[in-house]
């Protein structure tokens, strides 16, 4: 969520008002902002696109919540030392959270371990071990229409009679300490970007947000009009046309089979109705295609933990396989394809394959994502019931990610089409006719060079390096990943470097390249990437040849409050996945809107970019998936390139020969070596076509006028991707909800006046 007291101040319109009064009592609103602690629940473009859906949602006026972990502990924080990734805990409560609210009047109890007992009655899962679910709302205030919804967090307690109702009556003492072992559910962020790691902390963590939730919402369904009770029990016909929920990725998954035990074990309805009416509520976003980071669960780890969820899940599965076999007889390979259990070795739960048959909506996050998970992923499925996968492109909230960050270019933009497209960003296209616009072009290009000195002094604050402002800001900031190929980015680094030496008089464009983002503390190959770009960097930065013509900077602890600071003060942004691997991306999409071009593979949402903008007015490279798919046919031999690119090889040879690390010859062997023999990521298949991209990028930064025309190509171009505009697609066609414009009236006015207005005062 980052920072949430600016947000705040410019949804309500009171971010002038708030400047001044603090202004008079003779404090620096900046300074203040400045205080705040990063909200950092999540680990990147998952957890960030979840919040721009809060704004969005609350800004459209719908009725919706957002649930989640109150972390003790968020993603940790990033040092570096010595070149090296270091984590600190992040400690982010330290001094309070003025923002929440505990509300300890709706805490529930959430069960675990156990076994399950079968009565005449039905299952019954007892012997349980109970932690209390204790929920913390944070307000989500919509952008100036009086709307604020809720984002509640749960946080996780011991029950007071914890340890003390069994067996060790004696140690009281130590069953009072124990109580943290029901509390460390809600401890800390697991800080893994793309990857699974099947832990039982964390399949805990799963399954509590997951209860909690669940009771939550039908303890509301319960009270409204719409739970209307026959006889002490509940009709849940009308549930889901009253709820819906979106699972986010797999994480939430077990929601499914945990509603199925409420309706099943608890209500008492028959399977069949309980199950329709669960597929009717649920809707699943797929976020990745990448094999180690599908969540696959031990099944004697579910066992264990859920017992009772484990008999639903095979009795779920048993019917999906029951009907398949009906539709394909003696297919048994189909069967083992499409099970959600997986067999051989540990038997294990293939949690995309429940949240695809417990859903009535499927979707990828850009077009080309969406045809890949219709197509490879889950082609199976989508044979089966095509009408259920959809595509909707990942957005961005253009009031943090313009308005907030970049107040310059919000208002300059503002002065030539009006105020109204911070709320429809679809009217950005009325740029288009000022494309032309001489004075236009001077202000667009004024505006990037402030933000470029301002964030140029806080660099050379932060880092004690001399930026030169004027250079081309060259950025590159996400999770290091070995898929999003940081790696590339360095061998140009590498290759500018040694064209800077070898003719030290040619006109060079000079360049600051910033490389910013957090390795997961266990991904080994990420923190050797990080560890190599500040080697590069050192030896770079301090070569008296090169000067000013190229510096490297790698950004330490990257997070949402230093995107607002890089992003509006970026000329070149670097979005160079291997083609196919990066199911959307939403940095890509801030640059774009901030007046960045881009440089970029043919993947994720840089499609639709090319697409609305024109190819011509972006910098795309490499091969496409199908020539991905073509080299994975004939083979990736990464020997032939190093072979046949004399740049490249130099540029290898001095990483392995220790030109970077002089004092440890062979620090970076496992990179190399990975490089040659398995790099999934064919890293320098592409190495040839982006250099050469690159050259084109530079000769463009030559002539500022052109390059700052194809940035209001651009800027014009970004419209459709508002989160608001992804928010009203999935009302439109997966939650059947209309979002509505209408600004209910604020507390102070009278009801009955409002109701005169709008002859609607219940309309949020």
């Amino acid at each position: 969520m980052g920072r949430t007291l600016q947000n705040t101040m410019i949804n309500l319109g009171l971010q002038n008002a708030c400047d001044e009064a603090i202004y008079q009592l003779g404090l620096d609103m900046e300074e203040l902002e400045e205080i705040e602690e990063d909200a950092g629940l999540g680990n990147g473009g998952l957890g960030r696109l979840a919040a721009c859906f809060l704004d969005s949602m609350a800004t459209l006026g719908l009725a919706a919540y957002g649930y989640g972990i109150r972390y003790e502990y968020g993603i940790f924080n990033q040092k570096i030392r010595d070149g090296w990734q270091v984590e600190e805990a992040d400690d982010w409560l330290r001094h309070g959270n003025p923002w929440e609210k505990a509300r300890p009047e709706y805490m529930l109890p959430v069960h675990f371990y156990g076994r399950v007992e079968h009565a005449v009655t039905g299952a019954k899962w007892v012997d349980t071990q109970v932690v209390l679910a204790l929920p913390y709302d944070t307000p989500v205030p919509g952008y100036m229409n009086n709307t604020v919804n809720t984002m509640r967090l749960w946080s996780a307690r011991a029950p007071n009679d914890f340890n003390l109702r069994d067996f060790n009556v004696g140690d009281y003492i130590q069953a009072v300490l124990d109580r943290n072992l029901a509390e460390n559910i809600s401890r800390v962020l697991y800080p893994n970007d793309n990857f699974f790691e099947g832990k039982e902390l964390r399949l805990k963590q799963e399954y509590f947000v997951v209860a909690a939730t669940l009771q939550d919402i039908i303890r509301r369904f319960k009270a409204s009009k719409f739970g209307s009770t026959e006889s002490v029990r509940t009709v849940f016909d009308s549930f889901p046309d009253q709820v819906a929920i979106q699972l986010n990725d797999t994480h939430p998954a077990m929601a499914i089979p945990e509603l199925m035990r409420i309706f099943v074990d608890i209500e008492k309805l028959p399977w069949n109705k309980a199950w329709d009416i669960t597929k009717r509520t649920f809707a699943y976003t797929n976020h990745t295609v990448l094999p180690e980071a599908l969540e696959r669960w031990p099944v004697d780890l579910v066992e264990k933990l859920l017992p009772r969820h484990l008999q639903i899940i095979y009795e779920i599965n048993q019917r999906h396989l029951d009907h398949i076999a009906s539709l394909f007889p003696n297919d048994v390979d189909r069967l083992r394809r499409m099970s959600l259990i997986e067999e051989g070795g540990t038997k294990r739960i293939n949690m995309a394959h429940l949240c695809i048959v417990g859903s009535h909506a499927i979707n990828g996050v850009a077009k080309i994502h969406s045809e890949i998970v219709k197509t490879q992923v889950f082609k199976d499925f989508a044979a089966l019931e095509p009408e259920k996968f959809q595509n909707k492109t990942n957005g961005i909230t253009p009031r943090r990610w313009l308005l907030l960050c970049n107040p310059g270019l919000a208002e300059l933009i503002a002065e030539k089409i009006g105020e109204d497209y911070v709320r429809d960003l679809s009217q950005l296209t009325k740029l288009h006719k000022f494309v032309d616009d001489d004075l236009f072009i001077r202000d667009v290009a004024k505006v990037k060079q402030e933000n470029k000195v301002k964030f140029a002094l806080y660099l050379e604050k932060e880092y004690k390096v001399k930026i030169n402002p004027s250079s081309m800001f060259d950025v590159h900031v996400k999770r290091i990943h070995e898929y999003k190929r940081q790696l590339m980015n360095c061998l140009h680094i590498i290759t500018m470097y040694n064209r800077i030496r070898r003719d030290p008089a040619k006109l060079f464009v000079p360049r600051t390249v910033i490389i910013g983002g957090k390795a997961a503390p266990g991904y080994h190959m990420a923190k050797m990437i990080i560890k190599l770009i500040n080697a590069v960097a050192q030896v770079v930065n301090n070569d008296p040849v090169v000067g000013s013509k190229l510096k490297v900077i790698f950004l330490e602890n990257y997070r949402v409050s230093l995107a607002e600071k890089v992003i509006p003060a970026t000329d070149l942004s670097e979005q160079i996945s291997t083609a196919g691997t990066e199911a959307s991306g939403t940095g890509n999409m801030k640059f774009m809107l901030n007046g960045a071009l881009t440089i970029g593979t043919m993947d994720g949402a840089n499609v639709e970019m090319a697409e609305e903008a024109g190819e011509e007015n972006l910098f795309i490279f490499g091969m496409r998936v199908e020539d991905v798919a073509e080299l994975d046919r004939k083979g990736y031999n990464a020997q032939e390139y190093y072979d046949r690119l004399p740049e490249l090889k130099e540029a290898i040879d001095q990483i392995k020969s220790g030109f970077f690390s002089p004092k440890e010859p062979d620090l970076f062997k496992d990179v190399v070596n990975m490089l040659f023999h398995h790099d999934r990521f064919k890293v320098f298949a592409d190495y040839e076509a982006y250099v050469k991209c690159q050259e084109n990028v530079s000769e463009l930064y030559l002539n500022s006028k052109a390059w700052t025309k194809m940035v209001i190509r651009n800027i014009a171009a970004a419209g459709k991707f508002s989160s608001d505009r992804t928010i009203k697609e999935y009302a439109r066609d997966i939650w059947h909800v209309e979002p509505s414009d209408l600004k209910i009236p604020p507390p102070n006015e009278p009801r009955d006046a409002a109701e005169d207005k709008t002859l609607n005062g219940t309309a949020a």
